[in-house]
């Protein structure tokens, strides 16, 4: 046996009778595909349902997954105690997840759990599928903050953990698609949502997955969806397999995207290698972008790759230019993989000889030191890009209206608390927020006095 059969749902309270009272006529689609949903779960009858939710615990670098014997929960935080769940845990599959992400260097498990009430992410499509079959158990396993291939990879090991213990399985991927569809809705209006929603309704009626791994990821961030990461554990269940898709439904009455599919497994494709054939596609990308690197950004390759390979810092190259040997500057090195941030360290003013001897020192620490990742492997160098932003002194002014989110860099202080932003971000679009940002990083709080700075940058990327 093995996940013979997916879902992709989304997870909507009102849909639910009680907590609705009416307004889930408003979604008539969704409610027809959670009926069709549930009885092609009846019809299979699995032994366990493997739930994939963005609403329980999240760790930027860990899958949590539910400890324990059994699950309760209920929907009093939506006005409707009444409606309750008491589910019973299939522990040695959840134990052969666990073992077999740890071989593939995988961090998964059941700790850290901060709350073992089971979350409206599970429970609203538990509560179509418990209307006509209940004779099954269940896992949560939590998203995480890591990358797509990782969930993918999440993926693989729970198809190979449902074949090795028999177990006959059913995945449910829970996620809503944009919030962000409409100006009446709850969460305003962005272009990007129905983008993301766009392609996510032709990645579920063709099943090709890899076109998941091609979803940009600021699109998904101005979306503010929650459901990507549950497609992509979902299409790692399917690796080398084919699948017959579906897609039941799709609307947004609120605002929000909502959409139902089913994916069923059919015979094995080894065309279908979609996590080797993304990597194969970054590693040709990130080997064209070192054949086009300025000396900036190859120097500090060079010295992360050296300090991951050698454990020692890069002597000096020779045939350096000038310019990076005998002037000085505060620098900012980032890391970029597979598109995300994995490593920025910088400083504002120079604090070394010259521009070279800085970018070799945050290269480093951009890659081992950075406190909000974990140190780069020798694994993920092939993965890896390189920015290299070199700073002007920065000069005070007087007030935001000196500011150009595009142009200018900001420094805001108060006392000894100071954040920084560099200039020309994804994602940042006005200077409000480059300051809100700026102050969030150096712990200020909003509407404490600060000393505002501005400051340009040679970007080199």
């Amino acid at each position: 046996m093995s996940v013979l059969c997916a879902y992709a749902l989304p997870h909507p309270p009102l849909a639910v009778p009680e907590i609705g009272r009416g307004r889930e006529n408003d979604i008539q689609k969704t409610l027809s595909a959670f009926k069709e949903t549930a009885g092609g779960i009846a019809e299979l009858a699995p032994e366990t349902i493997i739930f994939i939710t963005p609403h329980n615990v999240i760790y930027s670098d860990y899958f949590h997954i539910s400890p324990g014997n059994s699950g309760k929960g209920d929907f009093s935080g939506f006005g409707a105690r009444e409606v309750r769940f008491e589910m019973q845990y299939d522990v040695d599959l959840a134990e052969e997840i666990t073992s077999l992400a740890e071989k593939s260097n995988i961090p998964a498990g059941f700790l850290g759990e901060k709350d073992a009430g089971l979350d409206h992410g599970v429970m609203v499509p538990m509560w179509f599928i418990n209307q006509r079959f209940k004779d099954y158990r269940m896992i949560r396993i939590s998203q995480s903050g890591m990358d797509p291939a990782e969930h993918y990879r999440l993926g693989q090991c729970i198809k190979e953990a449902a074949d090795k213990t028999g177990r006959k399985c059913v995945l449910i991927a829970s996620g809503d698609l944009s919030h962000k569809l409409s100006e009446s809705g709850p969460y305003g209006f962005a272009p990007e949502g129905a983008e993301f929603d766009k392609e996510i309704i032709e990645i579920f009626s063709s099943g090709d997955f890899l076109k998941l791994f091609n979803i940009n990821e600021n699109m998904r961030e101005r979306a503010a969806e929650c459901g990507y990461n549950s497609y992509m554990v979902l299409a790692g269940c399917f690796d080398r397999c084919g699948v017959d898709s579906k897609l039941f439904s799709y609307e947004g009455p609120f605002g929000v995207g909502y959409a139902a599919a089913s994916f069923i497994k059919s015979e094995p494709d080894e065309n279908r290698d979609f996590l080797d054939q993304y990597i194969k596609i970054i590693i040709e990308k990130t080997q064209e972008q070192k054949i086009s690197e300025d000396c900036y950004r190859s120097l500090a390759r060079q010295s992360l790759e050296f300090a991951v390979q050698n454990g020692q810092r890069l002597i000096m190259p020779d045939g350096l230019p000038e310019e990076l040997l005998k002037n000085r500057a505060g620098v900012f090195v980032s890391l970029h993989k597979n598109g995300r941030l994995r490593g920025c360290i910088g400083t504002i003013a120079p604090t070394t000889d010259n521009i070279a001897l800085e970018i070799i020192q945050n290269a480093v620490s951009a890659g081992l030191s950075d406190s909000r990742f974990s140190p780069v492997t020798r694994a993920e160098l092939p993965f890896l890009t390189y920015k290299v932003d070199v700073l002007s002194k920065p000069e005070p002014i007087s007030s935001q209206d000196e500011l150009d989110v595009k142009r200018y860099g900001v420094i805001v202080s108060n006392g000894n608390r100071r954040g920084l932003l560099l200039p020309n971000l994804d994602g940042i679009d006005t200077v409000d927020e480059q300051v809100a940002i700026a102050r969030k990083k150096g712990g200020i709080s909003d509407n404490a006095p600060v000393k505002l700075e501005r400051f340009e940058v040679i970007r080199h990327e």
